[in-house]
């Protein structure tokens, strides 16, 4: 069996249009309702009328359907299990019943605190004139120490990057602060942006919360939602996080093995599994992709594929799919080994993607143009076909 090739679609203000995706190959979308906030229920009918628009987007020769939520987010309140958190997680159970009832059982979220993915590039010139999303230890630090002004951030650096950062500072125009203050700040599109204000406020609340703590914030949110799950035959799909490192004094818990380990001994629950991320994943070059893969087996219920390139300094770029640091050959084949284990779709899709050709000419959501990632669609659509030819699957 083959994996499902879906797209991501941001919902109808994507520049990115559901028409475009169809051209695409793919037959899967995977959106969200973004425009429901945080902690609230999804309504059935809102699903239903997405739903709806997507299916009416397809044509008989090449159909759409959702396949995938990308994301019912998780409130800051139950990342901190502080103020209204029982009510939120009540109300995630009810979001995973209505998006059941709906026929949609691959729920994506992530468990990172205050920022969502974080780079400090989003047009980083490659060779070849295309434009990637970039992550720089020096230039986090001089948002961290001189621009968001965390108390005690230089500590969390080495001092050469704290040097360079200072220096960087310095150099860099008003204009060019903002700029970079407002990349790192850009969470998902779609979404509410934060301040530097909203974010030094956010970054109090987890004074008290290290990584033991957060870890078992996580799983007292898994032991309540993954039966409701099990009961629903909805799987959980956790995205890790994105840098695989601690930033801003925040812990990360979704970064490497021992992050699954932990997380699947506390909460056993089939329900309970991963969007494996080979970009997110890459960046930490302790991470064995392919070993991963084997290991995480069934508990793979999503899969974004991208690739980074990374330096000496562990700044990366996102390289070409089939380029980088990550064995996307490897990947790939311990992927489908798990399709052909498992009764049901497994679903993928091309993350991120150079902006170029005419999508230079475009606004588009950064990551995010169409043909960067219609191209590593086609990449990884013929790197599955030698895989399951030479397999024999």
């Amino acid at each position: 069996m083959k994996l499902k090739q879906t797209f991501r679609w941001f919902g109808p203000s994507d520049p990115v249009t559901l028409a475009d995706v169809r051209q695409t190959g793919a037959t899967g979308i995977v959106t969200a309702l973004h425009q429901i906030p945080h902690g609230a229920v999804w309504p059935v009918e809102a699903i239903r009328e997405r739903q709806d628009m997507i299916r009416a987007a397809g044509s008989e020769g090449a159909p759409l359907e959702w396949a995938v939520i990308e994301s019912v987010t998780v409130s800051e309140a139950i990342k901190t299990r502080s103020g209204a958190y029982r009510q939120d997680i009540e109300n995630y159970k009810q979001t995973l019943r209505n998006v059941a009832a709906c026929g949609l059982d691959v729920v994506t979220y992530n468990f990172m605190p205050v920022n969502d993915w974080t780079r400090t590039n989003l047009d980083y010139a490659m060779p070849d004139g295309a434009k990637a999303l970039y992550f720089n230890w020096f230039d986090l630090a001089v948002f961290d120490v001189f621009l968001l002004e965390r108390p005690n951030a230089a500590d969390d650096y080495p001092a050469h990057v704290v040097a360079e950062a200072e220096r960087r500072f310095a150099q860099y125009s008003e204009t060019e602060r903002e700029q970079l203050a407002g990349v790192v700040m850009f969470g998902i599109p779609g979404e509410a942006k934060q301040t530097l204000a909203g974010m030094r406020d956010k970054l109090a609340t987890y004074n008290d919360i290290d990584a033991n703590a957060l870890r078992a914030n996580l799983t007292d949110f898994l032991a309540e939602i993954a039966p409701v799950a099990d009961e629903l035959g909805v799987r959980l799909a956790i995205h890790p996080d994105d840098p695989p490192f601690p930033i801003f004094g925040l812990p990360r818990i979704v970064s490497q093995a021992s992050d699954y380990a932990y997380m699947f001994e506390k909460v056993p629950n089939m329900s309970n599994g991963v969007c494996f991320c080979t970009g997110s994943l890459g960046a930490n070059p302790a991470n064995n992709l392919p070993k991963l893969a084997r290991t995480l087996g069934d508990r793979i219920h999503f899969v974004h594929l991208r690739n980074v390139r990374k330096d000496e300094h562990g700044n990366f770029h996102e390289a070409a799919h089939l380029d980088g640091d990550v064995d996307m050959y490897a990947v790939m084949r311990e992927i489908l080994a798990v399709q052909q284990r498992v009764e049901y779709p497994l679903s993928f899709r091309p993350d991120h993607g150079h902006q170029m050709l005419d999508d230079l000419q475009k606004t588009t959501n950064p990551g995010y143009s169409c043909i960067g990632r219609l191209r590593g669609l086609a990449e990884l659509r013929g790197l599955e076909l030698g895989i399951c030819r030479a397999e024999g699957w």
